[in-house]
């Protein structure tokens, strides 16, 4: 309807799968994308580096983290301190491989920190340099310096790709888009006709650099789907055209390195086997082996009784190809397999069917082993997956089923609706949690995820103060930055990959049994989103997942340095939340990752960016818990105005059975804060409200009075307006607005003195009696109330923007009435 005013409301996956109930797949589960996302260099390279006081000397350092062109490095010699570490920009910083200053007569010079440290310095330097990597020459010199990889496949880049319908013949594509190395494909010749192009991952077996046929055998022709279009004398022009044009346009060679190897097949013409049409892998179907090119490529063809059939469903294949198995694989999984067209009878029976056919089944040799159980996925997973019907469109997708090493997937928001997908674990078409937010590409939301204009509520956030990669180029003229500022590339911080160690010692709260089924690694990616996942499966993990949730949960001594997440736990039927802090920056993850494992008084390896081999470097498989626990166990004050048991920051929600799941209530018991001077910004910036009293650190009445005076000024220069679309979170109405402020109210004791009780009583007599108990429990006085703003509210006490509202008009009048009775 043109006169509506419906739209699609902007898809979050953190509600999604908050109101699903369902976990997102494991981002160390798509090893395509983890290729994406690396950049050449590795942590622990090594380089020769301009030494900051003294440019015209040189010393060797070793990266700590990469994210994107900038690098995390210390000078060797300082051993496990982190304190001088700097991050470097690769297309300014004066960086080079090992090697470089003897070439080139430059002077290697220990740098000042630690020149006591090193007497001998030729002799420390065989000895770190002894087996040492590298980093690459070609990525800190020329074009290439500083790129990341897939930079380099930009719009107008040519490559080459294989016809996999008819032939092995190949013909020059060109990339129209580069999406997190997701190409979209145009065949050079069809200027901009869209009809054929093509997705694929830029790591896909039949994509190659321009150049590849050639060395390797094949022609260059149109397919014979577009053949027609042109003359032959016309794509004889083109295809000169290229040849004259290939430097401009080609791709460097070494981006293809990390493309899977295509192994040598046994398959001979005439054998049967079970496949998937890749175009439509909806249903398993028998298969004959139509054609042998060589002892890499093979074509099947889906079988086709049907006398009348004028089209062929065939597709070249290699070894590895996905969607290709044994006679009765189907049979043995329990999985239906749809006969061929013009079959007589609807139970298909394999052994008749080779008879009737007088073929011989392909034998279980020709096919690498399909088992596979350390992907990670499981049932009722989340994550994006290719429309296969439709390439443009990337869904929401469920895995409904897991056989061997290939995933059902439910496809969600599809234009038009498909069955169930199958594919590989190690498709190129599915994706993390995410990946399309991240790489700025439309993923498809659920069809119900629409909501009305009028609810829409714009929320402004204060600035945070990043470093940016533009800052980095214009505003620093060296090559170093303290390792403490914020790093961002292209808006994403960038966290290395957190190895979970299983051999190391748990400790006594995570399950070992548990912590041996987690994934080997998660990540890399955005620093927030990967140290959550990270949590989620330690908590995941536990005994009891409520206690973890409680170790990990904001230490009320600690100042905050970093990110808030909120976490949640189930256990015994019941659901807990707390905030959580975690890192933002790849320089502090390492840090983070050891003090969380001494939290929770298990090895500080168990989980980090660095992967355990043999021997674990604390020894933790030699001490008892009791011994772990004297060296790494924690002692946590004990808490104050609190008798033990007393309440934490964890909200729980007790399970409804036999309902259909809606948004939770949260009975919301937050941790005492610090005092009341402690109003901290957190990073969405709303404040931390202290809930105790503290008689040695409480604002006087003056320093109170002058900061609620700026408050009053502050809302005397700026009127808010706020929309609403229901009746629950409509606010007062401004007739009932006008006639309570009409009310003036008028106290008979000093709110800065109120008591808990005094707060709850004076709650009770308004329209907010309800609310009353939430004060009660967080131990809110007077001078907490008079502290408390609307975000803090609607954050601390999960209120919705009406009630909210409402009562903070009540504590308005209350701030009123201090002003007027006892500021002065």
């Amino acid at each position: 309807d043109a006169g509506s005013s419906v739209e699609e409301m902007e898809f979050s996956w953190d509600e999604y799968l908050e109101d699903t109930g369902a976990t997102a797949a494991p981002h160390g589960s798509f090893k395509h994308v983890d290729t994406s996302l690396q950049n050449g260099f590795a942590p622990g390279m090594k380089l020769e580096v301009a030494v900051k006081s003294d440019q015209n000397t040189y010393w060797v350092a070793t990266i700590i983290t990469t994210c994107g062109q900038l690098l995390l490095l210390r000078y060797d010699g300082y051993g496990e301190d982190r304190k001088a570490d700097f991050w470097c920009d690769i297309m300014t910083a004066d960086l080079h491989p090992i090697g470089w200053c003897k070439q080139n007569k430059k002077i290697l010079k220990v740098p000042e920190g630690i020149k006591d440290k090193i007497p001998d310095q030729e002799e420390f330097l065989q000895r770190v340099l002894k087996g040492a990597c590298s980093a690459p020459a070609n990525l800190l010199e020329g074009l290439h310096r500083g790129k990341n990889p897939l930079d380099l496949i930009a719009p107008g880049s040519r490559l080459e790709l294989q016809n996999v319908r008819d032939s092995l013949e190949a013909w020059i594509v060109n990339v129209v888009e580069n999406v997190g190395g997701r190409l979209k494909l145009r065949y050079e010749g069809l200027d901009d006709s869209d009809k054929f192009d093509q997705w694929l991952f830029y790591l896909d077996p039949f994509l190659h650099q321009v150049g590849w046929a050639a060395q390797h055998g094949y022609s260059l022709q149109p397919p014979l789907a577009i053949r027609s279009l042109k003359s032959e004398a016309d794509w004889q022009e083109i295809l000169k055209k290229v040849k004259e044009e290939e430097e401009e346009s080609s791709v460097p060679t070494d981006l293809f390195k990390d493309k899977p190897v295509i192994g040598v097949h046994s398959f001979s013409e005439g054998m049967k086997l079970e496949a998937l049409d890749p175009m439509a892998p909806f249903v398993i179907s028998p298969a004959t082996v139509l054609k042998v090119y060589n002892e890499k490529y093979f074509m099947i063809e889906i079988d086709d009784l049907r006398p009348e059939r004028t089209t062929s469903q065939s597709y070249i294949c290699h070894v590895n190809s996905a969607g290709i198995f044994p006679v009765q694989w189907s049979l043995k999984n329990g999985l239906h397999l749809s006969p061929p067209p013009g079959y007589p009878g609807q139970d298909f029976d394999w052994a008749d069917y080779l008879k009737q056919c007088g073929a011989e089944a392909a034998p279980q040799s020709c096919f690498p082993s399909l088992t596979s159980s350390d992907h990670g996925f499981k049932e009722n997973m989340k994550l994006e997956a290719v429309n296969p019907v439709d390439p443009e469109e990337v869904c929401i997708a469920t895995v409904t089923k897991l056989k061997d090493s290939y995933l059902w997937l439910q496809l969600e928001g599809s234009k038009k609706p498909v069955p169930d997908c199958i594919v590989s674990v190690e498709s190129m078409n599915i994706f993390p949690v995410g990946w399309c937010e991240t790489n700025g590409y439309q993923l498809r939301p659920p069809r119900k995820a629409i909501v009305n204009k009028q609810k829409k509520i714009a929320v402004v956030q204060p600035e945070k103060q990043i470093l940016s990669s533009r800052t980095v180029h214009d505003g620093l003229k060296n090559q170093e930055l303290n390792s403490s500022d914020s790093v961002v590339i292209n808006g994403k911080y960038c966290c290395p990959k957190i190895y979970f160690n299983h051999r190391c010692f748990s400790g006594p709260y995570l399950n070992k049994g548990r912590i041996a089924e987690l994934p080997q690694s998660v990540g890399p990616g955005n620093c927030v989103l990967v140290l959550k996942e990270v949590l989620t499966l330690l908590i995941n993990a536990a005994y009891k997942p409520s206690r973890v949730l409680r170790e990990l949960q904001l230490d009320e001594e600690a100042a905050w340095h970093g990110h808030g997440e909120t976490l949640k736990a189930k256990y015994k039927g019941k659901s807990y939340r707390a905030t959580v802090e975690v890192v933002r920056t790849a320089d502090r993850v390492a840090d983070f990752c050891r003090k969380t494992c001494i939290k929770l008084e298990c090895c500080p390896n168990l989980f980090g960016p660095q992967m355990v081999l043999d021997k674990c470097s604390e020894n933790c498989s030699v001490l008892t818990k009791t011994k772990y626990t004297h060296y790494y166990g924690k002692r946590k004050n004990k808490r104050i105005g609190r008798p033990p048991g007393g309440h934490s920051n964890l909200e729980v929600a007790m399970k409804k059975p036999n309902k259909r799941r809606k948004r939770r209530k949260h009975f919301f018991v937050h941790k005492k804060k610090r005092s009341s001077t402690s109003v901290d910004n957190t990073p969405a910036g709303s404040p931390q409200v202290s809930e105790k009293k503290s008689l040695s650190s409480s604002p006087t009445q003056s320093e109170l009075s002058h900061s609620l005076a700026q408050d009053r000024d502050k809302r005397k220069r700026k009127l808010r307006t706020f929309s609403f679309s229901d009746d629950e979170n409509k606010p007062p109405s401004p007739k009932d607005m006008k006639m309570e402020v009409a009310e003036k109210l008028q106290l008979d004791s000093n709110p800065l003195e109120w008591s808990v009780a005094d707060v709850v009583r004076f709650l009770k007599s308004t329209d907010c009696a309800p609310l009353a108990r939430i004060f009660l429990d967080q131990e809110i006085d007077g001078q907490a109330l008079l502290l408390l703003t609307l975000p803090t509210v609607q954050e601390c006490m999960d209120l919705k923007l009406g009630p909210a509202i409402k009562l903070c008009h009540h504590i308005e009048r209350v701030k009123l009435a201090f002003y007027q009775q006892f500021a002065n």
